[in-house]
């Protein structure tokens, strides 16, 4: 059987059913008679399985953070010790993986999507009522933004960048749109990846209810971000702009961080304010709060008024600074979406479109929320639109750390000239360097799936 199929049954099943059930969950579980077989047939059963955020709010591709974040440094020993993907990935080595393990970057956005085709195909079968077609629309909708977050992350993560010269040619991720294990996987183009993307979310749009009751159920509110941060990423800068508009017009709350107190793993013990939708990257060792070691030319780029010096950051016991401010409160790095990444997106649009002002004060929104409140605020000022820009790059790059956004950006600014970027580490006195648009920029698919479903792999 292909392999992604046997991710399905083994890691999706199981983990639908049993590793990764919410206590929710398992109260509905424990009704059913033949786990192995069960099938959810009602609204209730399907918002059950919507409530696991085991498998739906955590998990997303970390290993892109490893490969492409020039925010932090490691250690020789630490890198050393580190897993195969982790030391190559670091390096930029041509040979990436060293085994035939299943690695969690794919797996479990697979299992995200296998979790959103059974949903999908449930609900064909259901005719709503009046009553309940709100649920209705909630769970769907859900649903289509869940698999379309899953697929954004892998073509993020598993293909080239998006070029609208190429993008009917690259090759894309596999698009698994139903439950049937008979269905050969292939990878799409990444122009079919992106348009499967953006109809799924569309729909969910369409669909969803305008906020959620949890930080960690999607919303209209986190759909019309999500679109901004898709179209940005594939540089269709107007579009950014009117789903980032859509988003904070319906809120732009923002975290004052002068409220925010010091924390040894978050920033925060709760979910913070300006949080639109949670979610959080597998950890990577080499990315862990012990191990990554902050460029120091970034961290001297804080303003010592600048709030996020002292909350993003704390020294180690060699005065070297390191990274502490994840929005998740268990301490993993947060990858899902605030407003904070909406006011830079905005505001970037706005300087690509021209509008200096609308920029700057959208980028001036931002920091006022950032900086101690002792009168040294002064907001900042831009000469023109490429000033503007210029600033806006490099505050989105002080408030996004580690995120999980900086491979994206550097993917999308690689394409220009002006901001494209030449990566270097140094490893045991060794020099590596990755250079822009380079073929690396795609993480190789584990060795299995390549070797049991034949689908081509990422060249090195």
């Amino acid at each position: 059987m292909k392999l992604l199929s046997r991710y399905y049954i083994t890691i999706g099943l199981y983990s639908l059913f049993v590793l990764d059930s919410c206590k929710k969950q398992d109260n509905f579980l424990s009704a059913k008679p033949d786990q192995s077989l069960l099938i959810a047939t009602t609204l209730a059963d399907y918002q059950l399985l919507l409530n696991n955020e085991n498998v739906l709010n955590f998990g997303d591709p970390g290993l892109s953070t490893i490969c492409a974040d020039d925010d932090f440094y490691v250690l020789n020993s630490d890198w050393a010790s580190a897993t195969a993907p982790e030391r190559n990935g670091y390096i930029w080595a041509q040979s990436f993986y060293e085994n035939d393990a299943v690695y969690q970057d794919w797996i479990n956005p697979y299992s995200q999507v296998y979790y959103c085709n059974n949903i999908l195909e449930g609900l064909s079968k259901l005719q709503p009522t009046a009553s309940n077609q709100s649920q209705f629309n909630q769970i769907k909708g859900s649903t289509l933004f869940y698999r379309s977050y899953a697929f954004y992350n892998l073509v993020q993560t598993f293909a080239m960048p998006y070029d609208s010269a190429t993008a009917n040619s690259d090759p894309g991720i596999c698009l698994r749109l139903a439950t049937d294990f008979q269905n050969k996987s292939t990878r799409a183009t990444v122009q079919q990846c992106y348009d499967q993307i953006l109809q799924d979310l569309q729909m969910a749009l369409n669909l969803l209810p305008s906020t959620a009751t949890y930080k960690t159920q999607p919303s209209k509110w986190a759909a019309n971000a999500l679109f901004a941060r898709i179209y940005l990423a594939i540089r269709n800068y107007s579009k950014a702009y009117l789903y980032a508009n859509a988003c904070l017009s319906q809120s732009g709350i923002l975290t004052d961080y002068n409220t925010l107190g010091l924390s040894t793993f978050n920033i925060s013990n709760s979910f913070l304010e300006e949080e639109i939708f949670h979610t959080s990257m597998n950890t990577y060792s080499l990315a862990t709060r012990t191990r990554a070691f902050i460029d120091s030319s970034l961290y001297n780029s804080y303003d010592p008024n600048d709030l996020r010096k002292t909350l993003y950051f704390f020294m180690s016991s060699t005065s070297m600074p390191q990274f502490r401010g994840s929005y998740d409160y268990a301490g993993n790095k947060f990858s899902g979406i605030a407003t904070d990444e909406i006011y830079l997106i905005r505001a970037e649009c706005n300087a690509r479109n021209g509008n200096t002002i609308g920029a700057m004060d959208d980028l001036n929104t931002l920091l006022i929320k950032r900086w101690k409140n002792n009168g040294t605020w002064i907001p900042f000022a831009a000469t023109d639109a490429n000033d503007a820009l210029k600033k806006i790059l490099s505050e989105r790059r002080k408030e996004l750390v580690l995120r999980g956004l900086r491979w994206s950006d550097l993917r999308r600014l690689n394409k220009e000239t002006a901001f494209k970027k030449t990566l270097t580490r140094i490893i045991n006195g060794t020099t590596h360097t990755l250079a822009p648009n380079d073929i690396k920029y795609a993480v190789p698919i584990p060795l299995s799936e390549i070797q049991l479903n034949g689908i081509p792999q990422n060249p090195r």
